[in-house]
């Protein structure tokens, strides 16, 4: 069994199955532990509550969370739960042009989703769920825009090689202090590589090349690119991808069904370049919100998933994280579930 399991969320499985296992793993953490987080949102009082419970058991929590997301009050309630009970184990991330047009060039979103926990065993969850829901939902109109991440497709993956952990605590307890400016691409901790145990993991926003994008382009003719993604638009991505099958490579694509996420000018240009597209079927306020890669040659299995999305902001501007892996039982657990969300698919 992999070292390194994937966990999925979805219609298909217990409502709000993410928030427990991250719910689960704080209560296992013992005093003198240590919880770090870094999420884009956070809306879910009972999560809110057990962080805090952990500090009071003496556990050092530390929660690194957006303040102005896309949609913008989104996390205040909680904001103001957690700087109650953490202290300052909470940094909330703004920005002064913060909701202007020049606020995503001068201060990253913190589109990152990354849960280390130094007990049992160290560990940490990377992937595409947010813990944005909460019950009883008393703003309604939050789920309406963001839809509800306890019953979408989300995806995380429990990274357990201890080399990787602690690289990836030590990321996050920099972000806890970090400034959070238009010049982090060029700092040399953001174009680095974290590798360890057969995993690569990238940072954005970054000055070099676009880790994941460089990786596709270099495929030699014949090659098959499995793409789930919530998110597909600008001209970044777009071109990348056009380019790739105009290259020779067979590109598939499973995607959300709104045109919010995936706009119509979109979908034409990529399946005018031969690419497949397929929207899942479903309710709007269930998202595809799973962010995967499965990478196939005559003689390597990739296997890709992370925060980020196919979209401008996060090729250009959004903090970010992404991982990349030949795992094989990773692979097939990837491939397993593009196979059911695939036979969901228009």
């Amino acid at each position: 069994m992999s070292d390194n399991p994937v966990h999925f969320g979805g219609p298909d499985r217990p409502v709000a199955f993410l928030r427990d296992l991250l719910e689960e793993r704080v209560a296992r953490v013992p005093q003198g532990g240590s919880i770090d987080w870094v999420t884009y949102y956070f809306r879910d009082r009972r999560l809110a509550a057990a962080l805090v419970d952990a500090r009071e058991r003496g556990v050092d929590v530390r929660v690194t969370l957006d303040g102005h997301p896309r949609t913008p009050r989104a996390n205040d309630r909680m904001i103001e739960v957690l700087e109650a009970g953490l202290g300052e184990g909470l940094r909330v991330v703004r920005g002064r042009l913060d909701g202007t047009p020049l606020g995503k060039i001068a201060r990253p979103r913190l589109h990152e989703k990354l849960y280390c926990f130094s007990h049992p065993s160290p560990v940490a969850f990377v992937g595409s769920f947010n813990p944005s829901g909460d019950v009883p939902e008393t703003e309604p109109e939050v789920i309406e825009a963001i839809g509800d991440h306890d019953r979408a497709h989300n995806l995380l993956v429990e990274l357990c090689n201890p080399e990787l952990v602690r690289d990836l605590v030590e990321h996050a307890r920099r972000l806890h202090t970090a400034l959070h400016g238009c010049f982090d691409r060029f700092a040399s901790t953001a174009n680095r590589c974290l590798r360890h145990g057969g995993y690569s993991v990238f940072f954005w926003p970054r000055a070099r090349r676009h880790p994941i994008m460089q990786l596709l382009l270099d495929l030699e003719r014949g090659s098959r690119v499995r793409i789930a993604a919530s998110h597909i638009s600008g001209s970044s991505s777009l071109s990348g991808l056009c380019a790739l099958a105009a290259h020779g490579v067979e590109i598939e694509i499973l995607t959300d069904s709104t045109h919010r996420r995936v706009p119509v000018e979109a979908e034409q240009r990529l399946t005018h370049a031969g690419i497949s597209l397929r929207r899942l079927r479903g309710e709007e306020w269930i998202p595809m919100h799973n962010k995967f890669a499965l990478v196939e040659t005559a003689s390597r299995k990739v296997a890709i998933f992370g925060s980020f999305n196919w979209s401008e902001p996060s090729y250009r501007f959004n903090r970010e994280i992404g991982v990349s892996t030949e795992d094989p039982l990773l692979f097939k657990a990837l491939a397993d579930r593009w196979d059911q969300l695939a036979a969901e698919a228009e």
